[in-house]
């Protein structure tokens, strides 16, 4: 289950923020607990400095808070590809574009307890979104 509170307009990319919502999607439900049906919740509310603070919150199998900054590397992965399918990129994904649009993202969680990703964006973006990505490429 998938529900959906208000989401902000932003002035961003809309590719790479629909890169972003499915990525975290795809990884709430990828990492569901098998005998609980996922339930996935998508919000977002004004935040301090201009910003707005997306928060993608699910029930899966959660993680280590110590292993918080880790999921956000490259190829790097909490469990054997035999346990979970996929490539350990989605996260570093989602990390990259976030810095691109002049934002952060972080991770709460508990172990078996779900995870909270949580999205701080400027309302307004400094500069385009496709110069930051010419000028790092």
């Amino acid at each position: 289950k998938i529900t959906v509170g208000n989401l902000p307009s932003l002035d961003a990319d809309p590719f790479q923020m629909r890169q972003l919502l499915q990525n975290l999607i795809e990884n709430a439900l990828k990492y569901h607990r098998p005998e609980t049906p996922p339930i996935i919740h998508l919000d977002s509310q004004p935040s301090q400095n201009g910003c707005w603070k997306i928060s993608v919150q699910d029930n899966g199998i959660g993680l280590d808070e110590k292993f918080s900054e880790r999921i956000f590397i490259p190829l790097e992965r909490l469990h054997g590809r035999s346990s979970y399918k996929g490539t350990g990129i989605g996260l570093a994904i989602c990390k990259k574009i976030i810095v691109r649009h002049g934002g952060s993202i972080s991770v709460t969680s508990r172990l078996g307890e779900g995870a909270l990703f949580t999205v701080i964006l400027p309302k307004r973006q400094a500069t385009s979104p496709e110069s930051n990505i010419s000028q790092s490429a």
